[in-house]
């Protein structure tokens, strides 16, 4: 239960309190946890979008704002996240270099255009399925952005630097701890889909893509950040809300 509250504490803007000190150890427990904290951010933000269009908002508009409530909730980390990591793939130089594009606290063209098309692509998707009546869609998109991240902090890929984010979590993941929250994702996916098939085939899909972007980040700024993990979100949550629109 120290991890589900450290976790909502560090991913969402809810008033729940981690322990006092944070290692490791807790930081392990956390990113197992972070799931449950996709589940909960997706049915907030089914269920905003269904009042929303119930209320007679435009679907697409709906959508839109959907995901700008769904940023207000994550205290916009992810997407400052999805920023920097592009800003750093997009300059030149060795690893240092693009970590400290990333780290310099402003938005460079790549991550502005980035964001334009990401968020906006989520909009559009979240407001197709809204119009479809599909609003369960919306939830497992939003789920499978937390899984990725999991995956992302598996064994065998190590952190960029010895302090931050990354630091504390990179590596604390067996690969086990991934499949477990990837089988009832799945298993959602298809209960929420027509034909029963499209939903699983799009999130394996999804994370499969993550995990590419993921290695070659890895490569790139040798080793796992905070900000990678929050391109891993964000463009989880995209590919599978668009996936799962079609």
């Amino acid at each position: 239960m120290s991890g589900v509250a450290l976790a909502f504490s560090w991913l969402t803007v809810l008033p729940l309190r981690g322990p006092d000190s944070v290692d490791r150890a807790a930081g392990r427990r956390a990113i197992r946890a972070a799931p449950v904290t996709g589940i909960a951010l997706g049915v907030l933000a089914a269920g905003l979008l269904w009042a929303l269009v119930s209320a007679g908002l435009d679907p697409a508009l709906a959508g839109l704002v959907t995901v700008g409530a769904h940023a207000l909730a994550t205290r916009g980390m992810h997407i400052d996240g999805l920023s920097d990591t592009v800003d750093g793939l997009g300059c030149y130089g060795p690893p240092e270099r693009a970590r400290a594009v990333m780290h310099s606290g402003g938005a460079g063209p790549f991550g502005v255009c980035t964001l334009v098309i990401c968020l906006g692509a989520q909009g559009l998707a979240f407001g197709s399925l809204a119009a479809a009546g599909q609003f369960a869609c919306v939830a497992v998109a939003v789920a499978a952005g937390r899984v990725a991240v999991v995956f992302a902090c598996r064994r065998g890929i190590p952190a960029s630097s010895t302090e931050g984010f990354g630091a504390l979590v990179a590596e604390t993941q067996s690969p086990w701890t991934g499949i477990a929250w990837t089988v009832p994702l799945l298993a959602a996916a298809a209960w929420c889909t027509s034909p029963w098939w499209q939903g699983p085939v799009v999130a394996a899909v999804a994370l499969t893509l993550t995990a590419l972007l993921v290695a070659h980040c890895v490569r790139r700024f040798a080793g796992l950040n905070g900000d990678v993990l929050g391109a891993a979100l964000e463009i989880t949550v995209t590919v599978s809300a668009i996936g799962l629109a079609f």
